[in-house]
């Protein structure tokens, strides 16, 4: 198979950065993963706003060897975690506006997203960041909309994720994006993380509150993950958990950010994706295989997730 030029990924490193979200970064997109079976993968570039040696959180120092300028070439432009009280460097906004502008895909992690804001491009927008920075970024920024419940958001070529390990579920949602279910998965498998995490943020905000049940709940959606193609209601499951609908709807959203039915429709979506991917599985089989009544269904709840049809995705992505 002939290898097309690497999709380049720049990102950013500064002094006093803590830098789990740029290792994120290089560990999903920067090695080089020879045994997938595709034609274009990453490249990672590390830029700063004054290359060289950033001392970092930890007592360790990352040498950057590019400056700001690395931007203007990036097809990805990815802004790890930023101090949320310190000022955005006017050549680095100049560097995002100019990326955005001409239509490269721009992605923060965690409070990465103040920097793009700062940028002015995320106005209008539904924006993710850590639920401890979401009433800061929004009083900020009373222009665009902070989703504090989900991982992270997709607005086409912009995109932002919640807390520090919600940046894995970003930069495996852009692996999907890019090559599909499958090859997503394979990174997921090496690095020994869900290929997509259900639920948002909301189920890791403090609360002074009694967590009973929870490990009764947990069972319970361990249960549904391995039971997609069960006819199963919201009456049988808090049947099951020995605890009254209300009640195990409550649990429930806290521990996943979502209801049993969403919940349920994203899983049974998701594992639909690697069906599309591969073989030429009749629609409708496709969706009885995966839980849902019938392909119309099916289809409905697809384009809602996906924005796409499912014939659509199986054209963009079978193997």
């Amino acid at each position: 198979m002939i290898r097309l030029a690497p999709h380049r990924i720049v990102t950013l490193g500064y002094r006093g950065m803590s830098p789990f979200e740029l290792s994120i970064v290089i560990e999903v997109f920067g090695l080089s993963r020879p045994e997938l079976d595709v034609r274009r993968w990453y490249s990672v570039d590390v830029c700063a706003v004054d290359p060289g040696v950033q001392p970092a959180v930890g007592g360790i120092s990352i040498t950057v060897p590019y400056g700001i300028a690395a931007i203007d070439d990036a097809d990805t432009v990815i802004v790890p975690g930023w101090p949320v009280y310190s000022d955005v460097p006017e050549i680095l906004i100049d560097a995002i506006r100019r990326a955005h502008s001409r239509g490269a895909r721009i992605v923060s992690i965690c409070s990465g997203a103040f920097v793009l804001a700062a940028a002015g491009i995320l106005e209008r927008r539904e924006v993710a960041t850590h639920w401890l920075h979401a009433d800061l970024l929004a009083a900020r920024y009373p222009n665009l909309t902070v989703n504090r419940d989900v991982l992270y958001t997709d607005e086409a070529n912009l995109l932002t994720s919640a807390g520090s390990a919600a940046g894995i579920d970003l930069c495996l949602h852009l692996v999907r994006r890019d090559h599909g279910a499958a090859v997503a998965n394979q990174v997921a498998r090496r690095l020994v993380v869900p290929a997509h995490r259900e639920g948002g943020q909301t189920q890791f905000i403090e609360r002074p509150v009694a967590v009973d049940g929870e490990t009764t709940v947990h069972d319970i959606v361990d249960w549904m993950d391995r039971n997609l193609s069960t006819p199963m209601t919201v009456t049988v499951l808090a049947r099951r958990a020995h605890m009254s609908e209300r009640h195990f709807t409550r649990r429930f959203r806290e521990i996943t950010g979502e209801s049993p039915v969403h919940w349920l429709i994203g899983r049974r979506v998701d594992a639909s994706l690697e069906l599309l991917e591969h073989g030429a599985t009749a629609i409708e089989d496709v969706a009885r295989t995966i839980g849902f009544a019938n392909a119309i269904t099916y289809r409905h709840h697809f384009r809602s997730r996906m924005h796409t049809t499912p014939m659509a995705y199986r054209r963009a992505f079978r193997a």
